[in-house]
């Protein structure tokens, strides 16, 4: 019988489960013991510190999902080292605005990145790291490791991420904490927060968790590190494939494992026998985040892996959170869940709103946080109280559960009215024929802006007057007619990044381009 996991150190999982997976990659079976990954990336913070790359100072990652990812994170974390992990399909011009705008002092990327790295300046950046090959300029991960001895445990110290935000209203920026002078493990540290979370809420030391996003987000990264502390095996995709993600459950025996609504309609989309002849039963908890899960969608998950799906809702910025049951989501369907610091819905005028009433989402107290190098947007995120916001819009129902309805700046006005596009988005999703779906606002002469759906369909030979007619009608079946869309637009594929998070800005350029525009 499983045992209770303990929250502990790399060091202390490699002496008592030396030989036990830390990593396995999904799709090339690739395996980094406990001892290999303790030992790898206190060679690599040792590596770090002999160049001068000192507590505090920065460090960027930029790969692709490989074997080496963690072991480099965790060596930035265990050195006391802001590091930035970057997103992999950024052009040379984007990457090189994060390098610039994080300071960062030193760079490892892997060969995939070949061709972005060649359009970078890194004339400021001291140590640059190649991993899986050469990159003109860089030293070689594993000549690395081998010229370095590991750093002594008495000498490590807890660092912290510091990612940027996706850019879909504008230029990212940095989200930066305070560094905690506290000793590498430190149960009090707040890198340790999550894992200390799972530990209490019961995770076992024969946890095999599943990461199917990239690791240069957040939540994929800051999680899988999470189980990590707790001894886990977690089970990389180096991308996410609905069908490869099935087996890998019933293969490596997940137990647990996080996703984003748009996995859940992909492996929804599988055909029926592609998806019953897999052994799921080894699934205890399932997580999801990003962005709320459209109601028919979660129930159809629901109804095929059972009351496991559990749901939360926070940002990068750790301001506030909130969190969910299924138990408690089947009684409050689409809710995100009952926030667990004091939150607060406000109106345009800055005042509070009554229960039932959309506004926008404020949390009271919440951890500390800046944007890095831009002081006016850390001051706009707080309102004249100190509560502050990540600019989503949503109600608390009479049971104090929170549902959110759209980011703030995606808001339809329409004739005056105010439209929140996820409400028809949500609808339009439980579709057969949708794969995935976007609602926005486009000029309209007479209301200002007109509700319109952009739409991926599971089969692009089904487009048809006929189908956009009948879209409009199913969304029309649900909602009130000024919240559906008036017309349809079919495309090959919506502006996602692999996390699933939708680019709405650029969707929306592409209609209002030489007109004037709201978002910002």
């Amino acid at each position: 019988m499983a045992e209770p996991a303990v929250l502990t150190t790399l060091a202390e999982h490699a002496r008592r489960t030396p030989d036990k997976p830390a990593i396995i990659m999904g799709a090339s079976g690739e395996v980094v013991t406990y001892a290999q990954l303790d030992d790898r990336s206190a060679r690599l913070a040792q590596a770090l510190r002999e160049r001068g790359v000192g507590e505090g100072d920065q460090i960027a990652i930029l790969m692709e999902n490989n074997r080496a990812y963690l072991e480099v994170t965790w060596a930035a974390q265990r050195s006391g080292l802001y590091y930035t992990a970057i997103n992999k399909h950024l052009r040379p011009s984007e990457v090189q605005y994060i390098l610039d705008d994080c300071g960062a002092v030193a760079l490892v990327a892997s060969e995939a990145m070949t061709d972005v790295v060649a359009g970078l300046d890194l004339s400021r950046i001291s140590m640059r790291v190649s991993v899986s090959g050469s990159l003109d300029g860089f030293e070689r991960y594993d000549d690395v490791l081998a010229a370095s001895a590991p750093m002594p445990e008495e000498h490590a110290r807890e660092g912290r991420e510091m990612l940027y935000s996706s850019g879909t209203t504008g230029r990212p920026k940095g989200v930066r904490k305070p560094l905690v002078a506290a000793p590498f493990g430190d149960p009090s540290a707040p890198p340790v927060l999550i894992a200390k979370g799972l530990e209490m809420r019961g995770a076992l030391d024969d946890a095999v968790y599943l990461s199917p996003a990239p690791l240069y987000h957040g939540s994929p990264l800051v999680f899988s590190m999470s189980w990590q502390r707790l001894g886990a095996t977690v089970v990389v995709m180096e991308s996410f494939d609905p069908a490869l993600c099935l087996e890998l459950i019933e293969k490596h025996r997940v137990t647990d494992a996080q996703f984003v609504p748009t996995m859940f309609v992909r492996m929804l989309r599988l055909p029926a026998g592609e998806r019953d002849r897999h052994d799921l039963s080894t699934l205890r908890n399932v997580i999801h985040g990003a962005a709320p899960c459209p109601v028919p969608v979660k129930h159809q998950m629901m109804s095929w892996w059972g009351p496991i799906i559990h749901e939360y809702y926070s940002g990068t910025e750790d301001i506030g959170t909130a969190s969910i049951t299924p138990e408690e989501w089947l009684a409050h369907p689409g809710s995100v869940g009952r926030p667990l610091q004091e939150c607060h819905i406000v109106g345009e005028d800055g005042d509070e709103l009554p229960r039932g009433q959309v506004g926008i989402v404020y949390f009271a107290g919440g951890r500390p946080f800046e944007y890095h190098n831009d002081p006016a947007k850390t001051a706009a995120a707080a309102n004249d109280k100190g509560w502050r916001t990540l600019g989503d819009m949503g109600y608390l129902d009479d049971d104090g559960y929170l549902y959110l309805t759209d980011r703030q700046a995606f808001m339809i006005i329409s004739g005056g009215v105010n439209i929140y596009p996820q409400e028809a988005e949500n609808v339009l999703s439980g579709h057969p024929v949708v794969a995935d779906v976007a609602v926005i606002g486009v000029p309209d002469d007479e209301m200002g802006e007109a509700v319109r759906a952009v739409v991926q369909l599971v089969d692009g030979a089904l487009v048809s007057a006929d189908l956009e007619a009948e879209l409009v009608s199913y969304c029309r079946s649900e909602l009130a007619s000024y919240k559906c869309p008036r017309s349809v637009d079919f495309v090959d594929s919506l502006p996602r990044d692999p996390s699933g998070k939708l680019h709405k800005r650029l969707l929306r350029e592409q209609y209002w381009s030489g007109r004037e525009t709201r978002v910002v």
